[in-house]
């Protein structure tokens, strides 16, 4: 006795096809299942079996054999539960194979028999190109970002052995909507003062450049930070279908396509896998992914593990981060704009003239920055604390949608020039579209030749120029010098960093 049943498993953030080949033949009785599986895997035994027995359906007291195929990817978690009991229903002849063709099925099984959400739903429907899904009622919202058409949804067991045996329709999932279709609260009105950080994030965002924040306590710097996201515009098709199947792999429910750029803050004890992404066993997007087209915020970052920052270098280059594993290498996307806030010594700094740090102590402090990680920002800023009659002000700050407005109007004339944003111009591309008018030449050989400027940090600069002309709305294709100059003074020299 014999049955091939459709399901999927999760790889990174993509799902991969996988046959659940069930036998049922003579022999001691017991349950085995080969083919590279994990802990979640060989523990769906006990699940399918209560599950089949609260359903009413029998447990075959023989020999019963699960292969899961292809055998040579390991296969992990639980979302292979319903194709195994489907697998052993249809080997009993519960079920006639000829129903499950051109079927897929993925869910957990509860020990009721109910069906439940498992994590990357999206990806896992998005495997099974050309079947018909059948999922947990509650992961509907999830299948149809994936399968807008061909996805069927059920509570337990027992409505999906009905509906295979033609005895009751298949029920389509409720239709969805959009997982974050209400905007963020905080606003930019709510920052008082500080223009030149204000200036510094409208930049960013208009550019996609990475953003350094240096203060003490107090200043605004976690405020700004937070509020930059909201500056964004909303994910184009494919970045929101990719950002969607990002956080379905992560285990999130969704509901829907994700719209708005994500915020992400992960504290500062956070780990490397936690960081970049990985695991033992199945492969999970961290918060370098989780943040793909949106603001990766790392609070006093200078209190993260070195090696946990260095670990960003290649996702701030490429885009992606690539995770090497036994006998499989993992791409995930990782395109985000990083904002880092840092206090200028281990005490804060504080008012003028109230440091208690001495030079070696403050230098040590923003040595934990390694020196290539800090010529990653293409804005350095020293954030001051706000003054008084910044603060008791009650009249209103220039607001996130004004701001937004400049930043859309700036990405478009990128877009139309470019198709891609400033920041993610190569070598090639800056010398095609951002040229420099000759006195703005002059002063960035000046500035390389006393040392102020790396290579890259010279590239950097001309980026951010670029960004500055757009935001003005400088018709012309040249960058002139007082774009460059404003550029220069956003990247402020941070430790031994140029």
């Amino acid at each position: 006795m014999f049955a091939s049943i459709n399901s999927s498993t999760l790889f990174g953030i993509e799902g991969a096809p996988v046959s659940v080949e069930v036998h049922i033949g003579a022999g001691l009785p017991g349950f085995s299942v080969v083919g590279l599986p994990d802990e979640a895997c060989r523990e769906a035994r006990d699940r399918v079996r209560a599950a089949l027995l609260s359903s009413g359906f029998e447990w075959p007291n023989r020999r019963i054999t699960v292969n899961l195929a292809p055998g040579d990817r390991r296969k992990g978690g639980s979302g292979l539960d319903l194709a195994l009991a489907i697998g052993i229903l249809v080997a009993q002849g519960k079920v006639d194979q000829s129903a499950t063709n051109g079927v897929g099925f993925v869910a957990e099984l509860g020990l009721d028999g109910s069906l439940k959400h498992v994590p990357g739903t999206a990806p896992l429907v998005a495997a099974m190109r050309d079947l018909h899904v059948v999922v947990a009622s509650l992961a509907g919202g999830d299948a149809l970002v994936a399968a807008p058409r061909r996805v069927a949804v059920a509570d337990s067991l027992c409505d999906v052995v009905l509906s295979l045996q033609r005895v009751v329709e298949w029920r389509a999932p409720d239709p969805h909507v959009s997982a974050d279709a209400v905007a963020s609260p905080v606003d930019m009105g709510d920052v008082r003062g500080q223009p030149v950080a204000r200036r510094a994030a409208e930049v960013a965002a208009a550019g996609g450049h990475n953003l350094l924040l240096v203060g003490g306590p107090g200043g605004g710097k976690t405020m700004l930070a937070e509020r930059i996201a909201g500056l964004l515009p909303p994910l184009d098709d494919h970045d929101a279908l990719t950002a969607t199947m990002i956080r379905s792999a992560a285990g999130e429910r969704l509901g829907g396509l994700v719209r708005l750029p994500p915020f992400r803050s992960p504290h500062h004890s956070a780990s490397m896998i936690a960081m970049v992404g990985g695991g033992s066993g199945v492969v999970r997007p961290g918060e370098v992914s989780l943040a793909h087209g949106g603001v990766l915020f790392l609070d006093e970052v200078g209190e993260f593990a070195p090696s946990v920052l260095d670990a960003l270098r290649q996702p701030l280059e490429s885009g992606e981060i690539r995770l090497a594993r036994s006998g499989a290498t993992v791409t995930l996307p990782a395109r985000f704009l990083l904002v880092g806030a840092t206090n200028p010594c281990p005490c804060g700094g504080g008012a003028p003239g109230s440091c208690v740090c001495n030079d070696s102590s403050r230098q040590r402090y923003l040595r934990r920055l390694s020196g290539p990680l800090l010529d990653r920002f293409d804005l350095r800023v020293a954030v001051a604390a706000t003054s008084p009659a910044d603060l008791v002000d009650t009249g209103t700050a220039e607001s996130t949608a004004v701001m937004r407005k400049r930043v859309d109007a700036a990405r478009c004339l990128a877009d139309a020039r470019q198709g891609k944003s400033n920041a993610r111009l190569s070598i090639a591309e800056i010398d095609e579209h951002a040229p420099l008018a000759a006195e703005a030449r002059a002063l960035l050989l000046a500035e390389l030749e006393a040392g102020r400027l790396t290579g890259r940090g010279y590239h950097r600069v001309r980026r951010v120029a670029r960004t500055l002309g757009d935001l003005a709305g400088d018709p012309s294709d040249v960058v002139c010098v007082n774009h460059v100059r404003e550029a220069i003074a956003l990247r402020a020299r941070v430790g031994s960093a140029r």
